[in-house]
């Protein structure tokens, strides 16, 4: 069956014993069927809510030399200012602006990881320009941080399993992601009307890790979700509700029954100013070499009868025995999306991407001009048993290559 909506699901009801159960029912539902769902009454006060997306467009209206001080290329964590067409997804440039911060973290030694770099302090705009700007995002984050930990556990208890089945896939300390993003309108970015449709505010992709949660912090239109018939939902603004989506880490630690639903962002139409967006995404120790947890056979079994053919824009980017850690994965991720970072930072990783891509392109270059049907971009997968074509019959979390945004 494929979706045509996006369920609307109240946190409140979790938090009550009489209507948990009920409420459960209905996120199992999500999590087989859709892999996007909105949660209101999420227990975020209104007001923070209101700082978070009042600082944030007054980020952007800062003046550029001040947004540049804090440009991401400044360090190698992958925190920081991107300007505008700076992020490529699915090959394509994004026209965005972000600016990008994570739970705190001191920087790490000379002996730690490479992939630890992405473990680091932020960087924050200048106070004398906004005062407010540091403090309501951090509150912003500690409180995120807590609810998607909780919203995990609701997970592990809707598909049958202990509250705290995903613990041992967080550091203590766990970092956990946020951007503040802008998508300028068509007329903003200069684009004639006869190509308005082909620009991207982000491309066709799905989310890594486990969830991410997006406040979507102005009233246009732009996010969709594909479902399974390869058709794209709108996934309009609602007032007081945070848009979730389901990542790839979590449909290969359940074995397919949770689902990661491809999505993309448009860019405004003419005249009708920016969208605004704040996503939240919940980490996994960048440490982590995970192994699937084990879903009840009943659980499974209502996946199986769920299971369709699914057309899908994005293929699941797990590939077995390619990585030894999570971080090692998330590391190339974000070399790979963002190359000016990765020139200054990771040659040797961006000279590899790039090798590789070049590869790809003479393949399917190749595969076009002998009329190979692998030159087509794929668009089915099909889901029997939990498990996916060209998917591993055992997954690891830090097999996984994805990207973040909304």
């Amino acid at each position: 069956m494929s979706f045509h909506s996006i369920p609307i699901l109240d946190l409140s009801q979790a938090r009550d014993a009489k209507t948990k159960p009920a409420f459960l029912d209905d996120l199992r539902s999500a999590l087989l069927h859709v892999g996007f769902l909105y949660i209101s009454n999420t227990g975020i006060d209104e007001t923070l809510i209101q700082d978070v997306i009042t600082q944030g467009k007054a980020f952007f209206a800062l003046p550029d030399e001040k947004k540049l001080e804090i440009q991401m290329k400044n360090a190698p964590s992958f925190l920081g200012y991107s300007k505008l067409g700076n992020e490529i997804t699915a090959r394509k440039v994004d026209f965005r602006e972000q600016i990008d911060l994570s739970t705190p973290h001191p920087l790490p030694s000379a002996t730690d990881p490479l992939y630890h770099n992405l473990l680091s302090p932020n960087q924050w705009p200048d106070p004398t320009f906004l005062p407010q700007f540091r403090p309501v995002y951090e509150n912003y984050i500690r409180q995120m941080s807590v609810l998607s930990i909780f919203f995990t556990s609701l997970i592990a208890e809707a598909l049958d399993l202990p509250p705290t089945a995903f613990d041992r896939f967080f550091d203590k300390d766990q970092q956990h992601k946020l951007k503040i993003v802008k998508y300028p309108d068509i007329a903003e970015l200069g684009v004639p009307e006869d190509q308005q449709e082909s620009q991207q505010g982000v491309g066709p992709h799905k989310d890594s890790m486990l969830t991410s949660y997006l406040l979507q912090a102005s009233s246009h239109r732009g996010l969709q979700a594909q479902n399974m018939s390869g058709q794209w939902i709108d996934c309009t603004p609602i007032s007081g509700t945070l848009v979730v989506a389901i990542g790839q880490g979590l449909e290969a630690l359940t074995q397919g029954v949770c689902k990661s639903t491809t999505h993309r962002v448009l860019n405004p139409g003419r005249g009708q100013g920016a969208r605004f967006s704040v996503p939240f995404f919940q980490g996994v120790s960048y440490d982590a070499t995970f192994e699937s947890v084990n879903v009840p056979e009943r659980i499974r079994a209502m996946q199986r009868r769920a299971a369709v053919e699914r057309k899908d824009d994005v293929e699941f980017t797990f590939q077995k025995g390619r990585w030894g850690h999570l971080g090692e994965a998330t590391l190339w991720n974000r070399t790979r999306s963002h190359p000016d970072v990765g020139e200054r930072w990771y040659p040797d990783i961006l000279k590899k991407i790039r090798a590789q891509q070049e590869s790809e392109r003479a393949r399917e270059g190749q595969e076009a001009s002998n009329g190979d049907a692998r030159a087509v971009p794929r668009e089915k997968e099909t889901i029997v048993d939990g498990e996916q074509l060209r998917k591993p019959t055992e997954q690891s979390l830090a097999n996984m290559t994805a990207i973040e945004a909304h």
